[in-house]
C-alpha cells in the first residue's frame, strides 16, 4: 500500500508537470500565432496634414506649379531627359493642354530658341496676376543655348505673351541652370525679378532683372551662401543621394541656390542652396543697387540657421517661410522667430518640388521622385509613375509686393 501510494503520488506529479508543459506549449504556440499581427500595434511613423491629390501625371516629370487668380493651374515639365512635347501646360479638366499655345512649346523644330520655350523649370504668379515663366535654355543639362535663357510674362486670362526678357551670356552663363523666380513690383518703374542660378557645374548666384530696362546682373556670385555646402550629404528615402553614372566616378550631390522667397515688408530675400539645410537672407536694397560692389552685398547676408534641406521656398504675409523638405517627405513652415512646424509629412510625398501659395490659402506642390532619376542610380530609372500634384490648406496668404492693393 505504501508503494502503491508512492507510485500514485509520482504519477500525479508527472501528470501535473505534463499539464504545465502542455500549457506552456499552448501559450508559446499562441504567441507565435499572434506574432504576424504584432506590427499592427507597434509604434509607426506618424503622418501629418490633410493632403488633397489634385492630379496624377503619367507623362514626363513635373517641376513647377502656379495657380492664377482665375484658377488656371499651370505646370512645367523641363526637358531633362524624359520625352517632353509640352514644357509648359495647363491642367484643364484632368488633362494637360499646351500653354499658352502648342507653337510656343514646339522645340526643337519650331520657333527659334530665343522665342520658343526650350526647357521650363518653374513658373510663378506675380502680384498683378502675370504668370512668370523661367526658361533655363539648358535642355538635358548640356549647357545654355545662346539666347534661350529667358524670363517670359504671360497673361493667364487670354494667354498673350506680355514680356520676353533674354538673359545675356554674362548673366546666364553657359553652365547656368535657372531655377526659381520671385517678383517685386514696388521697385523701379516696372518692378524687379529675382532668379536663382542653381548650376551644378559652375558658379551660383542670385540674378536681378530690372523689368523696365530689361537689364540683368548677378549677385552673390560664387558666394558660400549660394553654393552647395562642401560637407553636405543628403539622405532621401533613407538612402544617400549622390550622382552615380555607369562607368564614371561617384560625384557628390552639389546643387547651388535654388529656393527663393520674399519677406512681406520687401526688405529681405530668403534663399537656400538645394545641397544644404541652411536658410539665408540678404538685403533687397543691396541686391538691386547695381552700383554696389558684390562684396558689400555679401555683408548683408544673414545665416538664419537650419530649416531642413529644401527644393523650394514660399513665404506668407506673416513672414513665415514654407519649406519643401525633400529629405523628410514633408512640407514645413518656419515662423519669424525660427520655430519650425510640420504641415505635411506623408510617405507619398517622394521629393516635393515646387510649392506655391494661393490667395485663398491653398499650398500646391508637385511630387516628382527627382531622387530616383537615372543619374542617381547608375543609369536605372527608379521613378514610378504617376507623379502627383497635391495641395494642403493653410491659414497663410502669399506675399504680394506691388504699388497698388492686390485683390
Amino acid at each position: 500500500m505504501r508503494a502503491s501510494g508512492h507510485l500514485s503520488r509520482r504519477l500525479a506529479a508527472a501528470i501535473a508537470i505534463a499539464c504545465v508543459c502542455t500549457s506552456c506549449r499552448s501559450e508559446t504556440a499562441s504567441r507565435h500565432e499572434a506574432a504576424p499581427h504584432a506590427a499592427d500595434v507597434l509604434p509607426q511613423d506618424r503622418p501629418a496634414g490633410s493632403i488633397e491629390v489634385q492630379a496624377m501625371l503619367d507623362g514626363p516629370m513635373p517641376t513647377g506649379v502656379a495657380v492664377s487668380r482665375n484658377s488656371r493651374v499651370l505646370l512645367s515639365f523641363p526637358r531633362l531627359g524624359d520625352p517632353v512635347r509640352t514644357t509648359l501646360a495647363e491642367l484643364k479638366d484632368g488633362h494637360l493642354v499646351p500653354f499658352p499655345s502648342e507653337e510656343l512649346n514646339l522645340w526643337p523644330g519650331g520657333l527659334p530658341a530665343d522665342q520658343a520655350f526650350v526647357s521650363v523649370e518653374s513658373v510663378a504668379m506675380g502680384p498683378n496676376n502675370r504668370l512668370w515663366v523661367v526658361d533655363t535654355g539648358n535642355p538635358k543639362l548640356e549647357g545654355v543655348i545662346p539666347g534661350a535663357a529667358k524670363l517670359v510674362a504671360i497673361d493667364p486670362i487670354d494667354g498673350s505673351v506680355l514680356e520676353r526678357i533674354s538673359l545675356p551670356p554674362s548673366v546666364a552663363l553657359p553652365s547656368s541652370y535657372l531655377s526659381d523666380v520671385r517678383i517685386d513690383l514696388r521697385r523701379g518703374k516696372s518692378g524687379v525679378a529675382f532668379v536663382t542660378d542653381a548650376s551644378m557645374k559652375g558658379p551660383n548666384a542670385i540674378i536681378v532683372v530690372d523689368l523696365a530696362t530689361r537689364k540683368s546682373w548677378r549677385r552673390l556670385h560664387d558666394h558660400p551662401s549660394t553654393r552647395a555646402e562642401p560637407s553636405f550629404v543628403p539622405f532621401v528615402e533613407a538612402r544617400e543621394l549622390a550622382v552615380r553614372r555607369p562607368g564614371k566616378p561617384r560625384e557628390r550631390f552639389s546643387v547651388g541656390v535654388d529656393g527663393i522667397a520674399l519677406s512681406p515688408d520687401g526688405k529681405r530675400l530668403y534663399y537656400c542652396p538645394l545641397a544644404s539645410r541652411r536658410l539665408y537672407s540678404v538685403s533687397i536694397d543691396a541686391l538691386v543697387n547695381e552700383a554696389l560692389p558684390d562684396s558689400a552685398v555679401a555683408e548683408t547676408v544673414e545665416d538664419l540657421g537650419e530649416k531642413s534641406a529644401a527644393s523650394s521656398l514660399e513665404s506668407d504675409e506673416q513672414d513665415r517661410v514654407y519649406v519643401a523638405s525633400y529629405e523628410q517627405n514633408a512640407i514645413l513652415r518656419r515662423d519669424a522667430g525660427g520655430a519650425v512646424e510640420t504641415l505635411v509629412h506623408d510617405p507619398r510625398v517622394v521629393w516635393p518640388d515646387t510649392i506655391h501659395l494661393t490667395q485663398d490659402g491653398w499650398l500646391y506642390f508637385t511630387v516628382n521622385q527627382r531622387n530616383r532619376q537615372p543619374r542617381y542610380h547608375d543609369g536605372h530609372d527608379e521613378r514610378v509613375r504617376p507623379y502627383a500634384l497635391m495641395r494642403v490648406k493653410t491659414d497663410g496668404r502669399p506675399v504680394r509686393l506691388a504699388n497698388v492693393p492686390v485683390l
